[in-house]
């Protein structure tokens, strides 16, 4: 290869790094693909991140499909037989590891436990959280409205 071609190659192959590191640089990631911010779900997000969520219907949709295991209004201490804690872990307020100032990071950190579900730590948890948009338990709007409610409950 002639000179010049090896000089312009190389030039470009700086200008590409510099331009990754910069973009790097400031940006805070979002958990995509096999962990949320605390790595206990796997999987995707949802297509509710997509989706504008409505915190009072969220809250009917908790109350109704939530509530019986994260406690009324999300303060937990409902029981947890072999779990680690002996308890299913409350949502208000939610685990700091889970909170986020940017508002997609936090709305995905919430979305991977609703639509992969987990199972706590422990020898046998009695109870585990379902994979509400896995199993189609929830639609995708669903999923968006009680991800609002849980970040209204955050605030």
């Amino acid at each position: 290869m002639n000179q010049k071609i090896l000089r312009s190659l190389s030039l470009v192959l700086i200008l590409v790094l510099a331009i990754s590191l910069l973009a790097a640089c400031g940006t805070q990631a979002t958990p995509t693909s096999e962990e949320s911010a605390a790595g206990e779900t796997s999987g995707k997000p949802g297509p509710a991140l997509e989706l504008t969520g409505d915190a009072t219907a969220g809250a009917a949709i908790f109350k109704d499909q939530c509530a019986k295991c994260h406690g009324e209004e999300g303060t937990g201490g409902v029981e947890n037989a072999g779990s680690t804690d002996g308890t299913v872990p409350g949502v208000n307020p939610l685990d700091p590891e889970f909170v986020s100032t940017d508002a997609k990071t936090f709305a995905t950190n919430i979305d991977l436990f609703i639509e992969h579900g987990a199972t706590p730590e422990g020898d046998n948890p009695a109870k585990v959280m379902k994979a509400f948009g896995d199993e189609g338990k929830l639609t995708p709007q669903q999923i968006a409205d009680v991800i609002a409610y849980v970040i209204s409950l955050n605030k």
